[in-house]
């Protein structure tokens, strides 16, 4: 019988439903711990990440919206 084994990242419950693992890795690469910490990048920037797809990112806009928070505006 195989097992399993379901892979969780470290900065996963900080993030809304919707952020795949390649985005949560990206994150977490760029030192992006929370959603505060994203008020200090530009959505543009954001997206040059490795891993970081549209997918991720309007997830990660909704969960800032709804917060009541942004990305960094230049």
């Amino acid at each position: 019988m195989a097992r399993t084994i379901e892979v969780t990242h470290p900065n996963k419950a900080a993030f809304p439903a919707g952020v795949g693992g390649p985005a949560l890795r990206a994150l977490s690469s760029a030192g992006i711990r929370s959603m505060a910490d994203l008020t200090h990048w530009t959505e543009a920037d954001l997206a040059k990440l490795h891993g970081m797809g549209p997918k991720a990112l309007g997830a990660l806009r909704d969960g800032l919206d709804a917060s009541g928070l942004s990305f960094r505006r230049d």
